[in-house]
């Protein structure tokens, strides 16, 4: 495959997450009407099957790719019936029958120096747990001065740190 094709590709599901189904699901049509409002998909997207028990939701704005994966789980109400669905980022090597061990959490820094709060310190700093997504709003606004809160991927069999020391 070329690069072009790649680029394409890449581009394609740069929002793409994926739903799964542990205990059945409503069929996809139900699916695609029920999903956007009840998951609180603010813009357009598009559900499709990948099997049985996974569909994919490619998303086309950030704020919906930050917000889905950071839900434990979603109960998504369809013909009277609540189905259970989590949400998972889709990589190019997804396998439905392996476990992610990839989480989206929200960490935070209390007593932080507000010289810290601009982003590229807060994800510097966020860095050394996990892949750093945002900040909040009130840390990016700098209104609660005595914590900042940075969501990250994290590896969730991974050791993480109790705390973060800055000299």
């Amino acid at each position: 495959m070329g690069l072009t094709n790649s680029l394409i590709i890449q581009e394609y599901l740069r929002y793409a997450i994926i739903g799964k189904f542990s205990y059945g699901k409503p069929d996809i049509q139900e699916l695609t009407r029920t999903i956007p409002g009840q998951c609180g998909i603010k813009c357009d997207c598009t559900i499709g099957l990948l099997d049985t028990r996974h569909v994919l939701i490619r998303l086309t704005a950030m704020e919906d790719y930050m917000y889905l994966p950071s839900k434990l789980a979603f109960y998504v109400k369809a013909k009277e019936n609540y189905w259970q669905m989590k949400t998972l980022k889709w990589d190019p090597w997804f396998e439905p029958d392996v476990e992610k061990t990839i989480g989206v959490a929200w960490i935070s820094f209390p007593d932080l120096p507000p010289n810290f709060f601009v982003k590229e310190a807060s994800f510097s700093i966020a860095s050394v747990v996990g892949k750093p997504l945002t900040v909040d709003m009130a840390t990016k606004n700098q209104t609660s001065p005595s914590c900042a809160r940075v969501k990250i991927e994290v590896e969730l069999t991974a050791k993480l740190p109790e705390r973060v020391k800055i000299n």
